[in-house]
């Protein structure tokens, strides 16, 4: 990405003046922020910025770019990737600049500002873990900038001015004419350079919040397009090497959506989505925080190019079907928190359990409803959501690590909405299915609870558990007080007794690097390197290959695995599929030693939830309205 072979000088746009201003004492705040990327002339990685805000009339103005954007509940600092922030007069003269912190930048001479400049790098080409136990900014929210592709989150680029962040923003995108351009903001049209060799893309914002929540991808992409429903559906697909295509993964993005769009029926929804999907090539520059990041109407997805087609389409269903279900919440159900986003110093809502745990309980829940996946799939995942649940706090409370994500005792727990969440949803599925003889459930709560909020009123924090208690039942309302603002563990026996499952000896599909759900294959030591423990014997493919406890591992398929790069390597054997040839140096009590085999499908016997032999009719009733409506 660094190996750009023309670098065109920034003299002329740091030196030119913006569109001439009445000189008249106007109000920034009565004038749209115009904005513009110039991607023709990248300065050695780093895109060119300029923001015209209108005239001031005040002596003083703060700029400032996020410090956390939505959805992220961690700190990313954006602005450490900006350089030679300048702010210029009328006349072309530079202004005093002061930067008051990592992400802040203080003018003066306000009345004076013409517009501001900078250079922005990009966050892609300096992770090392991805966002994963380390400072780095998780990849779906970061930045790209290299000849072929460039990952545009928006709010890794354009920022605001403390008291105009409600003003209209307009949007100018240079970039080569050759480039296809893919963008849910609202479309002003383009302009085509005298030479033919640019196109100027221009986009509408009502406010900072859609530029946020709008990110774009430009570069030699590959799109398909189609309807689902009523919902126009836009797939972007950049892979290095072409591996993949947006036609290939179209079928499946379709019948997952259309299920999706079924499953929840008549609740207001986009009348656009975009997928963007990012393939990494796993190279040093490439982005290793693998996962997505959901906006209002669009989701940034950032997944291994090794993939095989059909662990790709996969991993597709499971993430895209999480972020698609954010239309629900927060889009339509979301707290003043939300609403009124501060993205230097943002307080947290205490409901992740509901915008997190819910979303990702739907995206499971639907699969099976729908028919794409069968009961025993569904059960295998929510065993594995308890078991994973275990690894965190179980008696923390999750109002209170939600309203504290961000700090020390507190944030540790975060991975947890997406497991022990998922679990508070189903939870409360099953009890509203029990109280109403199968009529209401969690899905027609959010539906309730959409059609009294919606996307423009916001929820009050504090009274959100008290009105849905008043509009289920007494049970909902005690399950919350006790598990979700308490501090009680679920018992999840109780729930599934309820629906006629019991735990039980079970053979499952697992993959190469676990063994039955979540339990992880490989540990690592400083003294040691990576080494099998001896869960891998529980796994049918590597106990098949003769594998022990305490077994090295040295290389995988030829490359050097070490504990600086093990999150790559490891996360690339995720993508092994059966019938793939595979290599891998061991040591063994200090002998070498060499595998070579074609992948089979592995399994793991596990104790896992199973539907009960004994149970009522009632029981069974209740369970096929839970699964099946």
């Amino acid at each position: 990405m660094k190996n750009y072979i023309s670098i065109i000088t920034l003299s002329g746009l740091l030196l030119g003046c913006g569109p001439t201003k009445p000189k008249v004492d106007d109000s920034a705040a009565n004038n749209p922020i115009i904005t513009t990327l110039d991607l023709m002339s990248i300065d050695n990685d780093r895109v060119p910025v300029t923001i015209n805000p209108g005239r001031f009339n005040v002596e003083t103005v703060t700029y400032r770019l996020p410090k956390v954007v939505q959805g992220t509940y961690s700190v990313a600092d954006y602005g450490r990737y900006v350089d030679d922030f300048t702010a210029f007069d009328y006349d072309g003269n530079t202004l005093s600049v002061d930067k008051i912190d990592t992400n802040t930048w203080s003018i003066s001479n306000a009345t004076k500002l013409d517009k501001i400049t900078y250079l922005v790098n990009d966050t892609f080409d300096t992770e090392k873990q991805g966002g994963i136990g380390g400072e780095d900014i998780f990849s779906p929210a970061g930045t790209n900038i290299e000849p072929n592709n460039y990952v545009l989150n928006l709010h890794g680029f354009i920022g605001y001015f403390d008291n105009l962040k409600t003003n209209q923003y307009t949007l100018d995108v240079t970039a080569p004419a050759d480039f296809i351009r893919t963008s849910a903001l609202e479309d002003k049209g383009s302009e085509i350079s005298t030479d033919g060799k640019s196109i100027t893309s221009k986009y509408f914002a009502q406010r900072y919040f859609d530029i946020t929540d709008n990110p774009m991808m430009y570069g030699k992409l590959d799109v398909e397009e189609f309807m689902v429903g009523d919902i126009k559906i836009v797939l972007s697909v950049f892979s290095p090497n072409k591996t993949h295509t947006a036609a290939s993964l179209k079928q499946t993005m379709f019948n997952m959506m259309q299920g999706q769009k079924a499953y929840l029926g008549d609740v207001n929804s986009t009348p656009r989505y975009d997928i963007y999907l990012y393939l990494s090539d796993g190279s040093d520059t490439a982005p290793k925080g693998f996962g997505a990041l959901e906006h209002h109407t669009s989701t940034v997805v950032v997944l291994p190019e090794s993939m095989p087609e059909a662990a790709l389409a996969k991993s597709m269903t499971d993430v895209v079907a999480h972020e698609f279900f954010h239309i629900v919440t927060p889009l339509s159900v979301h707290s003043e928190d939300v609403h009124y986003f501060d993205y230097n110093n943002p307080t947290f809502s205490k409901h992740l359990w509901m915008y997190e745990g819910v979303t990702e309980y739907f995206a499971q829940h639907f699969q099976v409803y729908k028919g794409l996946v069968e009961p025993s799939d569904f059960y295998n995942v929510i065993k594995g959501k308890i078991d994973f649940s275990k690894r965190y706090n179980d008696a923390q409370s999750f109002t209170i690590m939600s309203e504290n994500v961000l700090k020390e005792g507190y944030k540790e727990n975060y991975v947890n909405v997406y497991q022990k969440g998922a679990l508070i949803g189903m939870c409360i599925d099953i009890l509203m299915r029990s109280e109403s003889n199968g009529t209401r459930s969690m899905l027609s709560l959010m539906k309730e609870l959409s059609a009294k909020y919606g996307k423009s009123k916001p929820f009050v924090d504090d009274n959100l558990i008290t009105e849905i208690t008043a509009m289920t039942y007494p049970s909902v309302g005690e399950f919350l007080k006790t598990h979700v603002e308490g501090d009680v563990p679920i018992n999840y026996e109780d729930f599934f007794k309820m629906v006629g499952l019991t735990n039980g000896e079970t053979e499952v599909e697992t993959n190469y690097i676990f063994a039955g759900g979540q339990n992880i294959i490989f540990s690592g030591a400083p003294d040691k390197g990576i080494f099998f423990t001896e869960v891998a014997l529980n796994n049918s493919f590597w106990k098949s290959q003769g594998i022990q406890a305490n077994d090295i591992i040295k290389t995988v398929n030829g490359k050097e695995l070490t504990l600086q790069n093990a999150q790559e390597v490891i996360s690339g054997m995720v993508t092994w599929a059966e019938g793939q040839d595979i290599e891998m140096g061991l040591e063994r009590n200090g002998e070498p030693l060499t595998i070579k085999a074609k992948l089979t499908k592995a399994y793991a016997t596990i104790s896992g939830l199973k539907e009960d032999d004994s149970a009522t009719q009632a029981q069974i009733d209740l369970r096929n309205a839970w699964l099946k409506g």
